[in-house]
């Protein structure tokens, strides 16, 4: 135990976090750019990736370790459901119009929109469980994207889940 704090320190004396979040930053703000401009989301999905995995080694608690964790699984699963364009409507198979998920209710639909739906909820979770502030601003950082690709992927679908948030304006867990 004493050697893994030992060596996290000496990354964090190397790279400093106000760096790394600030790059990070710059790094989303360019892709959300190209992303929303081409009306591609993968410019988003692809460079988020280093912005979550910063996130898994920033989370030291058990419950924000294991939503930075499942948010690097939706990630992958959204890049692979993209990549080769599988459409699946949960809504459908599940018989149900929304999902209580997270102390919210997920309007379901295409895969798709449910992988960005999810990593928003991860982060709000991030948000609010965490006391660290690089962990925070990062956890913003991925709230941000994940509207910005819902929105690229389906406007529509970005509009019902704004007027979710707007509605539910508090968030518990």
């Amino acid at each position: 135990m004493y050697e893994q704090n030992r060596s996290e320190k000496v990354i964090d004396k190397k790279f400093s976090p106000v760096l790394v979040c600030t790059l990070m930053t710059l790094l989303m703000i360019l892709a959300i750019i190209i992303g929303l401009s081409t009306k591609s989301a993968m410019w988003v999905l692809l460079c988020l990736l280093p912005v979550v995995i910063y996130e898994i080694y920033r989370t030291k608690g058990e419950f924000t370790t294991l939503s930075s964790w499942l948010m690097l699984a939706v990630l992958v699963g959204e890049v692979v459901f993209i990549t080769f364009g599988i459409n699946y409507n949960l809504a459908d198979y599940l018989g149900s119009e929304s999902a209580y998920i997270a102390g919210q209710d997920v309007p379901l639909g295409d895969i798709k929109i449910l992988g960005p739906t999810l990593m928003a909820i991860f982060s709000l979770v991030l948000l609010v469980r965490t006391y660290g502030p690089y962990t925070k601003w990062l956890s913003i950082i991925i709230f941000v994207s994940a509207f910005v690709i819902i929105y690229i992927l389906n406007p529509s679908a970005f509009h019902d889940l704004l007027q979710m948030v707007i509605r539910n304006n508090s968030f518990y867990y």
